[in-house]
């Protein structure tokens, strides 16, 4: 007899348990769902990744790379100006303005005929509300060439 009312026991609670866990997660999803960003009186600024790591990457690699950002405001965002932060990372802006609710980018070029590590900034100067200045900063490591075999002489 008390092997039959433990077992119900342990039914009835896990029943209840399973249950719960459900409710749980579907009032999680409910809360996410209904998340959105707020929107800016203005123009507005959100970035996807303020910082692009670069990685490990070879010597004279590809050093062109995206920062994608979306006007979160209700009036035209216009990036004024972007700067690197010294002449081996050339940023290029957007030219026409990005209407509220739209996406842009901004290419950074870094120069990786330089070796070692590097981390280096992109300051963008816009019309956003409360953030006129971004600094957005790129890092990695350029690899050096792999040293050249030595040529072998050949015997006739």
């Amino acid at each position: 007899m008390k092997k039959i009312v433990l077992l119900a026991a342990i039914a009835i609670f896990s029943v209840t348990a399973v249950n719960a866990q459900k409710k749980a997660k579907k009032a999680t999803v409910a809360k996410v769902e209904t998340v959105k960003t707020p929107a800016i009186d203005g123009a507005g600024m959100v970035f996807e990744n303020e910082t692009i790591d670069y990685g490990t990457i070879q010597h004279n690699a590809e050093g062109t790379r995206e920062f994608v950002l979306t006007n979160n405001g209700n009036k035209p965002l216009t990036i004024e100006s972007t700067q690197g932060s010294c002449g081996c990372t050339v940023p290029t802006k957007p030219e026409k303005p990005i209407q509220p609710g739209e996406k842009g980018v901004i290419k950074v070029h870094y120069a990786t005929d330089r070796v070692g590590q590097f981390t280096k900034t992109v300051t963008v100067k816009s019309n956003a509300a409360g953030q006129e200045t971004k600094v957005l900063t790129i890092k990695g490591n350029v690899l050096p060439d792999a040293p050249a075999a030595p040529a072998t002489e050949t015997k006739s």
